[in-house]
Parts: C-alpha cells; sequence; structure tokens
C-alpha cells in the first residue's frame, strides 16, 4: 500500500516534523499510524517529502522523521480543465471528488442558464468552499500531491473567454446531431491546456453553445449513453488522461 498523505501548509526544511491539529489528529485517531510507518507531506502545490514515524503522541500529535529532502512534481506537458455546470444537490461534490481522484488538473464551476442550483452570496461562497475542501480531500485519498484547482464560479461570457485560450476546447453534448464528433477519436494537442464543458441537468442552451462555438469549442460526445452531469466530466477526464499518455 502506498503512503498516506497529509497536507501541510509550508513543506518542512529538516528531517523532523510534527504533524499536528486536523492533519495530526487524523493520523493519529482516524489512520491510527505508529512508529515505523511511512508517510508523506505535501502543499497540494506539487512539493512532497516522505518520511517515518518517529512517534504518535495523544489524539493528534504525530511525530515524523526522515524528512531530508522535498521534491516537486513536475506540471503535465498537457493540463486538463473541466468547467462544471453546478449540479442538484450534493452532486457537485461528487463530480469534484471523483474528477480530482481520476486527475483532472481544474475544475471550474459555471452557472449555466438552464441550471436550478443558484450560488449566490453566502450560500454560493459555503458551496465553492465545499467543492474547495472535496477537492482537498480527494488529493489526499488518491495520493496526489498536486491538487486540483477550483476556480470561482464563471458566467457564460466569463467560460467563453475561457475556451477561446485554450489549445483544445469540447462541449461534451448527448445529440449525435449536436455532437458528430467523438471525443474518443477527435484530435488533440501534445502539449497545452484542454478545457472541456459539461452542461447542467437541462442541457447547454442553443445560446451558450453557440457562444462556445465561436470562441472555438468543438461539440463532441462521449459514447452511446447519456451520462448525468455530474460523472461525465469523470468519464471525460479518464478518456484524455487515456489518449495523452498521462495514464501510462
Amino acid at each position: 500500500m502506498t503512503a498516506p498523505v497529509f497536507v501541510v501548509e509550508q513543506m518542512p526544511e529538516g528531517p523532523g516534523f510534527v504533524l499536528e491539529g486536523p492533519e495530526g489528529r487524523h493520523a493519529v485517531s482516524v489512520k491510527r499510524l505508529r512508529a515505523g510507518e511511512d508517510v508523506v507531506l505535501t502543499d497540494g502545490r506539487g512539493h512532497w517529502a516522505q518520511g517515518v514515524v518517529l512517534a504518535a503522541e495523544g489524539k493528534d500529535r504525530l511525530v515524523l522523521t526522515g524528512l531530508d529532502s522535498v521534491h516537486e512534481e513536475p506540471r503535465p506537458d498537457i493540463r486538463i480543465t473541466v468547467v462544471q455546470a453546478l449540479p442538484k444537490g450534493d452532486r457537485g461534490e461528487l463530480a469534484v471528488e471523483t474528477m480530482t481522484e481520476t486527475g483532472v488538473d481544474a475544475v471550474v464551476p459555471w452557472q449555466a442558464g438552464r441550471c436550478i442550483t443558484q450560488w449566490k452570496g453566502d450560500r454560493g461562497l459555503k458551496a465553492l468552499a465545499k467543492w474547495r475542501g472535496t477537492a482537498r480531500e480527494a488529493g489526499k485519498q488518491s495520493r496526489r500531491v498536486r491538487f486540483p484547482e477550483v476556480a470561482d464560479a464563471m458566467t457564460t461570457k466569463q467560460v467563453a473567454a475561457l475556451v477561446a485560450a485554450a489549445d483544445f476546447a469540447a462541449v461534451l453534448h448527448e445529440d449525435r446531431e449536436c455532437a458528430s464528433e467523438p471525443l474518443a477519436t477527435v484530435a488533440l494537442p501534445r502539449t497545452g491546456e484542454i478545457v472541456l464543458v459539461v452542461g447542467p441537468e437541462g442541457g447547454v442552451s442553443p445560446d451558450e453553445l453557440a457562444a462556445f462555438a465561436a470562441a472555438g469549442a468543438r461539440t463532441c460526445r462521449l459514447g452511446r449513453t447519456v451520462l448525468r452531469t455530474s460523472t461525465a466530466g469523470t468519464a471525460a477526464t479518464a478518456l484524455l488522461l487515456g489518449r495523452t499518455g498521462r495514464w501510462s
């Protein structure tokens, strides 16, 4: 089994370190780590160090040693961003969780015209915080050291600007008449930014499709079945990670 991952604000500057607070409590009281077990510390921004548990103290202090060198995971040659329309209920956190575990590099919440959920005021701030917390926890669970960025919620105009700046962009659509190209075979760049747009339960509106097409997006389909908005981004990310060699 790979070593469990814990998040620190700053990487340790020497071989010894004490993991405290919520992360220390999780390590000692939940994971029940003991002397001699391996752990990985990361800042979630690509830096990481592997050490060994020296001792567990109380309920929330893990004393570590062997953290002699800090490594940095290089940024991938091709990055995948999923623009996720806001789903109903807790399906947004489900989408972020599974996309993070799969390997997405960034998630952009999108207030699409047909979204039932509305992020406004304090409710929107709380929802965004949940998405970011989910990305952090899923990053730890999946042993990542570079967690996906979760952006502020964007409007259609802002998403169109993101699409225009990408090296490849696609809107996922279930209608074969609208989406004649399969994502499994469409030509992809070797490097740069890929942006995938996932619509809400009610679908991407014609005006939104037109705006994204004008910005340079292709309209692609995933397969024969129609996926939920909370699972389409995960399936598409997995497909592209395989096609671009990042799962090799």
